[in-house]
């Protein structure tokens, strides 16, 4: 494994009193070599200290040796900088980054991944047999910036004994708030209402005008009451909002409870609510479900609000309900693909708001979930317990 030395004190000792105490850096009187089995990736403040012991010529050859043995690390985009100065100061790994916004092309990415002992991905990167045949035996863990992993083959990830880092929790908050917004965006028509004021569709206030629906009395449906869910349910009570139902692979009365929220079968959920929000995993079992028959047990007045993968609704079947009227409206904050065209059938309607995919989207969200990918993929080197490891 990669890590640092422990004996930092004992580097201003003489050679031979470095020899003798059995420093993983072993100097002798002749000069400085690299001892066989030496810990991976001295800090330069180690070997400054070093080079006061022994002179700089010979910490030069310490410091050139040791490079070779660092860790090599690549990270797929441009990310908050806090993430990588952790890599970077940590004395273990190389780093090597695609530092701009846009996604790193696949060809870039397979070339880049030879050899890599650490991968600090997004969701945009197919982590598959393909790459980790690309990366070849070094690899021992890949860092996902994101919550959700269905970018990840795991099954052949575990297959070679890769760990891997993830980062829940830091985004709950940032989420929740984003998916109320983009309901209260969708319910009370802001994005239509924003355009008529820059058309000069605004002549007169008139009192049928641009009206929707309100959360006061209404029904809230959640679909995955986990830790987002929740959190998206405790900001909308506040509004008045009479009943929760909530639906999932089995009750959570825990969470339930904090919210009043009942457990109901899915199709109870779609026929009763005024709102319902998607907040579920990505799964074999919720791919595709918002489909027509999921549309049809919906009120026509219902609006349907998606922040968690969007191959959980099927968007032919979502823009027919949209434009026969078989429910009111639709809020997008994921989409398949990402990017959405430009020329979807999905863009062209009023009655459906798409965001991209900016759940996350704060400046203290990302950096914290950079911090956090950062530090799952470092103790993934050294061998040691992750801050945030999913569990295979």
């Amino acid at each position: 494994m990669f890590g640092t030395s422990s004996c930092l004190h004992k580097l201003t000792l003489s050679p031979k009193g470095l020899e003798k105490a059995n420093c993983k850096v072993c100097v002798c009187t002749a000069g400085v070599r690299a001892a066989e089995g030496m810990w991976l990736g001295h800090s330069v403040k180690v070997l400054a200290h070093l080079s006061r012991a022994v002179g700089s010529s010979h910490t030069a050859q310490v410091m050139k040796r040791s490079q070779h043995q660092l860790a090599k690390v690549y990270v797929s985009r441009r990310v908050p900088q806090e993430g990588v100065n952790l890599l970077q100061d940590s004395g273990i790994c190389e780093v090597t980054q695609w530092d701009f916004d846009e996604t790193v092309p696949r060809s870039e990415l397979l070339k880049q991944v030879a050899g890599a002992h650490g991968l600090f991905c997004l969701l945009t990167e197919k982590i598959d047999k393909e790459l980790l045949d690309a990366a070849g035996p070094n690899l021992k863990v890949i860092s996902t910036m994101s919550v959700g992993h269905d970018h990840l083959s795991l099954d052949e990830i575990k297959k070679r004994g890769i760990r891997v880092g993830y980062t829940p929790d830091v985004l709950t908050a940032a989420t929740a708030e984003l998916t109320v917004a983009l309901l209260l965006a969708t319910s009370r028509r802001l994005m239509e209402a924003v355009e008529e004021v820059k058309n000069g569709g605004w002549s007169a206030w008139k009192p049928l005008w641009l009206c929707g629906f309100g959360l006061q009395e209404s029904t809230v449906g959640i679909v995955g009451l986990g830790r987002i869910g929740l959190a998206i349910a405790e900001r909308l009570k506040p509004f008045g909002v009479k009943r929760f139902l909530y639906t999932g692979r089995q009750p959570r009365p825990e969470p339930a409870a904090k919210v009043q929220a009942e457990y109901v079968p899915l199709n109870t959920l779609a026929s009763q609510s005024d709102f319902i929000i998607l907040s579920c995993s990505f799964t074999p079992d919720t791919q595709g479900m918002c489909n027509k028959d999921f549309f049809a047990k919906m009120k026509k007045t219902a609006i349907l609000i998606n922040s968690s993968r969007g191959a959980v609704v099927n968007q032919e079947d979502l823009y027919q309900a949209l434009t026969t009227g078989q429910i009111a409206a639709a809020g997008m904050d994921v989409t398949v693909p990402e990017p959405l065209p430009t020329n979807h059938p999905l863009l062209s309607l009023k009655n459906c708001v798409v965001l991209p995919h900016i759940g996350s989207a704060t400046y203290a969200t990302r950096n914290a979930m950079s911090v956090l990918a950062a530090n799952n993929l470092l103790a993934g080197l050294k061998g040691e317990p992750m801050p945030s490891e999913l569990k295979m």
